[in-house]
């Protein structure tokens, strides 16, 4: 005689794919929480991975800035030290000068005319003083002219003044002096010298 199995099996199957599905979908979940969880791990890993390279890369680039810092402070200082090498060495190089501007104005100098006073500003040379008359300044004026190392001499100023019985001159005039070493520190050629020079 056959069997006939009158119990809910209907029922117990869908009992049983329903733990199936949820021990499936419970599974999954596990498995991707695990795999988000180390995911963010592995994100978090690069992430400092990247912050302590830059920490890195800012540390080098102080340092860098540091060292830029230093290396302009350098150039500054050896630029002020070329500048005042090369005020010593044009001093150095000018100091004959004073001496041979006071041999050219000695030349210069006619019988009659008295210096008062000698004021140099750069190549300019002022003189002011007393002369016997103007015809003394103009003779000074031409000697200066005539000279290799004074040139472009200008009147200033003349005028009669007296003193006692006698009436003289008060000039100022100006004149440039002709360096004698070029800025390349060559020596200067003096100016060329007039055919004849008169000195009186």
């Amino acid at each position: 005689m056959p069997k006939i199995n009158l119990l809910p099996w209907r029922t117990e199957l869908r009992q049983r794919r329903k733990k199936e599905f949820l021990v499936a979908l419970a599974g999954t979940l596990i498995v991707a929480a695990g795999v988000v969880y180390l995911s963010k791990l592995t994100v978090q890993g690069w992430t400092a991975g990247q912050q302590g390279r830059n920490q890195i890369l800012r540390g080098e680039i102080a340092e860098i800035d540091k060292q830029i810092a230093e290396i302009n402070g350098l150039q500054a200082q050896r630029e002020r030290l070329l500048a005042r090498m090369q005020v010593i060495t044009q001093l150095q190089r000018s100091r004959p000068e004073i001496v041979h501007l006071f041999d050219e104005l000695v030349n210069a100098m006619p019988e009659g005319v008295n210096l008062l006073e000698v004021v140099q500003r750069g190549d300019r040379i002022e003189l002011e003083g007393v002369a016997q008359s103007s015809t003394r300044v103009s003779a000074l004026m031409r000697n200066i002219d005539d000279s290799d190392w004074l040139r472009n001499p200008a009147l200033d100023v003349v005028q009669a003044v007296a003193r006692g019985v006698d009436r003289n001159s008060q000039f100022k005039l100006a004149a440039q002096q002709v360096p004698m070493v070029t800025p390349e520190g060559e020596p200067a050629e003096p100016a060329p010298a007039a055919p004849a020079r008169r000195r009186r």
